[in-house]
């Protein structure tokens, strides 16, 4: 039951909503959950929020020209200045806190191909997960 408390959390995590999940992740491993697993698990859930992210801003750019389109003009030539300044690796930084949410989700408006989509996505958030679990193994 606690990973899919932390697949949960994770995947609500990486979507717009506010919630986080290292601390369960972590507490879940000092509990004696299996790091391989809660990788796993943590990775996985907060990979698919943040596909899920991608597929919302990919099917709300046929809405850009109403007036109540989330994301001006303005802001969408910056998003697309800064993909074309340092492109979708940029995406591998989508677990970073207040600017990943929003990149996964610009990354659909700008329709970056989902395969490279969810490759980076999944290795920099795999990644944060490691280094979160691998620094709580050398602490005990």
């Amino acid at each position: 039951m606690s990973y899919l408390i932390l697949f949960v959390v994770g995947f609500l995590a990486a979507t717009l909503l506010p919630a986080s999940s290292e601390v369960l992740l972590l507490t879940l491993y000092q509990q004696g959950g299996s790091a391989a697993g809660l990788w796993i698990v943590a990775t996985l859930g907060n990979s698919l929020g943040s596909c899920v992210n991608w597929w919302l801003g990919k099917e709300i750019r046929r809405f850009q020209n109403r007036r109540w389109f989330p994301v001006s003009q303005a802001q969408l030539r910056k998003a697309e200045q800064h993909f074309a300044r340092y492109g979708s690796w940029s995406l591998l930084f989508a677990w970073l806190p207040v600017v990943g949410d929003p990149l996964t989700f610009m990354a659909g408006i700008l329709k970056v191909r989902f395969s490279l989509f969810v490759t980076l996505v999944v290795l920099g958030k795999g990644a944060r997960y490691a280094v979160i679990l691998l620094i709580a193994q050398n602490i005990q």
